[in-house]
């Protein structure tokens, strides 16, 4: 079914990440103090002693570039256990934070569920900063801290809470289901959350004739594909999964008949349709695991073909895939300068936490 509608405005707002960078004197850093910064150097120990790890990873890291990044990886593994910290990872970081430093990894529902859980008195988020923020609404109590604040998203500043008000006042009694990939405000404003894991689950959970799904226009459209309850959208794009093109994968499989594709459900709907699959990254993940084809096309960021090939190295992943710049704004001396210098925290104000906890915890929670 086709979407009803798509609002939003005509240009793409791109307003910055909320200035909150915390001084000198952060709470964090207040509790927990600065510590000094370890040794980086390249010795034979290290080398031992990161091997197990490096094993992960040596399909995709070269050996002319571990030597940088094993002294960054011994050194955050011991920061962890001294800080009492875990570190959550999305499936588009680089290889050596998703295999070597993640305490947890996976989607955004995935790392969501895993907040929940946490036993740590601190979080370092390394993906975007509303993966931050939801990890802070679910854990008010703990240090939840982010190692670039700069790491934002598209889709999170495509819309405002006030956007979702306005939206409420225009289509009274329509439930609005909100894409985890938006701030903790428009989080607040809305019914219960969805990820592109369970979007079509959420929408159908609610027993309505419409649904307000925001902010991504491309995944508004896949879940109107697959259900009958009618969808009101907004216009609002990953810069990541947008960028991708019918005719570049039409080209792959001309080159290749016998290749796999599959595809993000933000991808653009002619992109969808050239797709053998179409599921979220963990979805996505689990496919290959299960099918293990010869030659595939991830439609998604880069890092996670990367990540995935270090665990099935016989499967061949075939480019094309687009970078996102923010999440490679989250590096190995990044996340030691976080844990060293407990930076930079993340606040969310306690009135917006509440109301947006409400609506990740329905998601969460939700029976499938």
């Amino acid at each position: 079914m086709p979407v009803l509608d798509i609002l939003g405005p005509e240009v793409s707002r791109r307003p910055p990440v909320p200035a909150q960078k915390p001084a000198a004197g952060s709470a964090a850093l207040r509790k927990y103090g600065a510590l000094p910064a370890p040794s980086l150097e390249w010795t034979p120990q290290v080398e031992r002693e990161t091997a197990h790890l490096y094993a992960r990873v040596q399909k995709v890291i070269p050996p002319n570039e571990w030597p940088f990044f094993a002294p960054y990886v011994k050194a955050i593994n011991a920061l962890k256990k001294q800080r009492n910290a875990v570190i959550l990872a999305h499936n588009y970081q680089t290889p050596e934070i998703y295999n070597c430093v993640a305490d947890f990894t996976g989607d955004s529902l995935q790392l969501a569920r895993e907040a929940t859980k946490v036993d740590a008195d601190i979080i370092v988020q390394c993906g975007v900063h509303f993966m931050a923020e939801t990890a802070k609404v679910l854990n008010p109590g703990k240090t939840v801290l982010i190692p670039d604040l700069r790491a934002g998203c598209s889709l999170a500043e495509a819309i405002t809470g006030e956007d979702v008000r306005l939206l409420r006042e225009r289509f009274p009694g329509v439930p609005v289901v909100t894409y985890v990939n938006t701030s903790a405000e428009v989080k607040a404003e809305s019914d219960i959350c969805c990820t592109s894991s369970n979007a079509v689950q959420v929408v159908e959970s609610l027993g309505a004739e419409r649904v307000i799904l925001l902010p991504d226009e491309y995944l508004a459209k896949y879940v109107a594909s697959q259900t009958k309850v009618k969808i009101i959208a907004w216009k609002g794009r990953c810069e990541v999964h947008e960028r991708f093109t019918a005719d570049e994968l039409k080209q792959v499989r001309a080159n290749d008949p016998s290749v796999q594709i599959i595809a993000h459900p933000e991808c653009p709907p002619d992109v969808i349709a050239e797709a053998d699959f179409t599921g979220s990254t963990a979805h996505m993940i689990d496919w290959v695991r299960a099918k293990r084809p010869k030659r595939v096309v991830m439609v998604t960021e880069c890092s996670m073909a990367d990540n995935v090939q270090g665990e099935l190295p016989d499967v061949e992943f075939v480019r094309p895939c687009n970078l996102c710049p923010h999440m490679k704004r989250i590096t190995l001396p990044k996340i030691l300068d976080s844990l060293l210098q407990m930076k930079e925290e993340v606040v969310v104000d306690p009135m917006i936490a509440e109301r947006a906890r409400r609506a990740v915890e329905r998601m969460i929670y939700l029976k499938s």
